[in-house]
């Protein structure tokens, strides 16, 4: 068994982080021992109010060094929050629960060197506010990798990443340049080499509609995106491009490669979960660990329902798992 731990940070008390998690751990056994960080009152609170049964058996761990992970059961650090009912409107009120929750996971990651991180979703309207677009870029903040990582949205037979991640529409012409669009596909081509041994085939989207110029001006695809791909080109990166994203993601166009380049967050997130749904996850690649969260939010319309799919909280574990 490999000795290195998952590490999962509930994130939003209020989501359907609780059920999927208890799905995920009854369906799939992790070789790796898990360190759950969360309030365990919270958990069996919301498992009754959902009417699963908890048959899992935890080991409740003291935030020490000497610390001793069980294997067979998950492993708890217990973070106390405070609740009126199982579950709540998504509001500020848990920014310190989750806040403390991310700093265990962050002195374990200090700690244990070879560990890795799966968060729950959160609410990026509270917990993150104006600071940060998203966890990649809190996390990147917090270990100096700020510019140095991407996010992969992962599936085994098609994955994408976004050039420019939670950016508003009107500031994503901005936000692309040659130099992220390089750093980007470096940071997926040597993960995928790490992964499967091999670099992997790259498609590029373009930015405007059918890659095409229909003004004087020249346009991204000309100033930025056609220099880039014959940068890398010479550099024997497998890549090709710019194509337009409406016909890419067809079946026989998307079974060429292995990554899809988008743009920007929907360009390429929206048909990978429609061809998919939940089985994608999402990576942060370029920090010194692997960071994952299943590919949804909180998902406070399905919370008390006990109707969330599981899958990608599922694949994240199993995905870690596959790695050693």
């Amino acid at each position: 068994m490999n000795k290195n731990p998952i590490i999962i940070v509930w994130g939003e008390p209020n989501s359907i982080f609780s059920e999927i998690l208890i799905k995920s751990l009854k369906s799939y056994k992790s070789q790796r021992p898990i360190i759950l960080i969360g309030s365990k009152k919270l958990l069996d609170c919301q498992l009754l109010k959902l009417k699963m049964i908890n048959d899992i058996n935890f080991n409740d761990l003291n935030f020490d060094k000497s610390m001793k992970l069980k294997k067979n059961m998950i492993n708890l650090l217990n973070i106390d929050y405070k609740f009126n009912k199982p579950f709540e409107k998504i509001s500020p009120k848990s920014n310190i629960y989750i806040t403390k929750c991310f700093e265990k996971a962050f002195h374990l990651l200090n700690q244990f060197k070879k560990a890795d991180l799966i968060n729950g979703p959160i609410s990026k309207k509270y917990f993150l506010g104006k600071k940060y677009a998203g966890i990649t870029e809190m996390l990147s903040h917090k270990f100096n990798r700020i510019n140095k990582t991407c996010m992969l949205i992962y599936h085994q037979k098609l994955s994408v990443s976004p050039v420019t991640t939670h950016v508003p529409v009107e500031k994503i012409v901005d936000k692309l340049s040659k130099k992220n669009i390089i750093k980007n596909i470096k940071l997926i081509n040597n993960f995928y080499k790490k992964i499967y041994s091999e670099s992997p085939k790259i498609a590029i989207c373009g930015l405007n509609p059918h890659c095409e110029n229909f003004y004087k001006n020249k346009t991204e695809e000309e100033l930025i995106i056609i220099p880039t791909i014959k940068y890398l080109k010479k550099n024997d990166f497998r890549i090709n491009g710019p194509f337009s994203a409406d016909t890419l993601f067809l079946e026989e166009n998307r079974k060429k490669y292995h990554v899809i380049i988008g743009m920007y967050h929907d360009q390429v997130l929206t048909p990978i979960k429609t061809l998919y749904g939940f089985e994608p996850i999402n990576i942060t690649i370029g920090l010194p660990f692997i960071r994952i969260s299943p590919d949804h939010g909180p998902n406070y319309e399905m919370i008390g329902k006990n109707q969330s799919n599981p899958q990608s909280l599922t694949n994240s574990i199993k995905f870690l798992n596959n790695l050693n």
